[in-house]
């Protein structure tokens, strides 16, 4: 990738921020876990990572800390769990649901487009 384009991207990415627990918690939403080894799906609830972790943890990097109940896997990812019934083309186009909390896939999509 050229310099100019990295560097516009960084500037465009410079103002987001990752999803914070306590954002999941006061919309009632969990934490869905998911192994990049096996498979392996799970929802963790976000009062209690919130309790060990601190409101402000960011919840892509809460798969570093997790294992994968499974296959005992590390390589674990994080979001907010959202239920597919839940998720349509109305609410995601409304934006009423919690936005992706990873700005690296956002970018991702952005540099394969260009």
């Amino acid at each position: 990738m050229g310099r100019m384009k990295r560097e516009m991207l960084n500037r465009e990415d410079h103002g987001l921020r990752a999803t914070r627990l306590i954002d999941l918690l006061n919309d009632g939403i969990g934490v869905s876990c998911s192994c990049n080894r096996c498979g392996h799906h799970a929802e963790a609830a976000s009062a209690v990572l919130l309790a060990q972790l601190g409101p402000d943890y960011p919840v892509p990097e809460i798969g570093a800390r997790m294992r994968c109940g499974a296959c005992g896997s590390k390589d674990v990812a994080t979001g907010p769990a959202v239920a597919a019934q839940t998720l349509t083309a109305d609410t995601w186009a409304s934006g009423s649901w919690a936005a992706a909390p990873w700005s690296g896939e956002r970018r991702a999509s952005r540099m394969a487009a260009g």
